[in-house]
């Protein structure tokens, strides 16, 4: 696709937000923006990341394509209230991050929750039926226990997932694993701490990250604009002002429900305070 403004753009700074519980709507978002970015060839993406984490899959696809594209520009990640977990995954997959020195960031580690629902039943006079194919086919059921041989499957499935992590904040960090593993235990810290850690590498604000993102390629920190790349509101959030309004609120709550319905029995990068 040929885009008309394209000189203009190589003179801007484009900008993209990941804010919420990362899922698949996030991933499907910010990839489509990785693209408009290569398209309309920005030399430079500030990636503004106020997230606690979200599921493993869609941040790690995140986390890759971000590396890809920074192979084409330059990317300065900058955390603002919360970076946490699969927060941090993506910061790490640029070379340059941000934070202020009150940013809650951390709580490396993997979480998986289910629901035992058993003993609720039993007042009610439930019970179910199930036939299946193997011993773990329903492991997580809502109502029982789990055995001891699903907890050692569930606790490995999980032990992998953070060798994943661990790994890749090692590498993106130029940290030693065993330097990471000793903070990396779920626990959250501060940009300040994190600094001291090595997880970020300056302290500051958004307009920060802006210039530096600017100086790295090359542009005029006092001059150059940012392009915001935003996902298309829906015809009422734009008629409508209030309607946004009302989204973080009742929305928002109705949003992290359905988040913590459709990742029940999912291993997750979360921070869950």
């Amino acid at each position: 696709m040929v885009w008309p403004f394209r000189s203009k753009s190589r003179k801007q700074i484009a900008r993209i937000e990941i804010t919420g519980a990362i899922a698949s709507a996030t991933r499907k978002r910010v990839l489509s923006a990785f693209k408009t970015i290569e398209e309309k060839k920005f030399p430079a993406l500030l990636l503004r990341i106020d997230s606690p984490g979200g599921t493993v899959g869609d941040s790690q696809e995140i986390y890759s394509a971000l590396k890809r594209l920074q192979e084409k520009v330059k990317v300065v990640a900058s955390f603002g209230n919360i970076s946490a977990s699969g927060g941090v995954y993506i910061g790490v997959g640029s070379e340059h991050i941000m934070a202020n020195p009150g940013t809650i960031t951390g709580s490396i580690g993997v979480i998986l929750r289910g629901n035992n629902l058993e003993r609720l039943l039993e007042k009610i006079g439930v019970s179910f039926k199930v036939i299946k194919s193997g011993p773990y086919k329903d492991i997580l059921a809502f109502d029982r226990e789990l055995t001891e041989p699903e907890q050692t499957i569930l606790q490995e499935l999980i032990d992998t997932s953070y060798q994943q992590f661990v790994q890749t904040v090692a590498e993106g960090r130029k940290l030693s694993v065993e330097n990471v593993k000793a903070f990396a235990d779920g626990r959250i810290f501060t940009g300040q701490q994190a600094l001291e850690l090595g997880v970020v590498d300056r302290l500051g604000t958004e307009e920060d990250a802006r210039r530096w993102a600017a100086e790295l390629a090359g542009l005029d920190p006092e001059k150059t604009q940012v392009f915001n790349i935003e996902e298309r509101k829906p015809l009422l959030s734009r008629l409508v002002p209030g309607n946004q309004q009302m989204k973080t609120g009742i929305g928002a709550g109705i949003d992290w429900l359905e988040f913590e319905m459709s990742t029940s029995g999912l291993p997750l990068w979360l921070y869950r305070p």
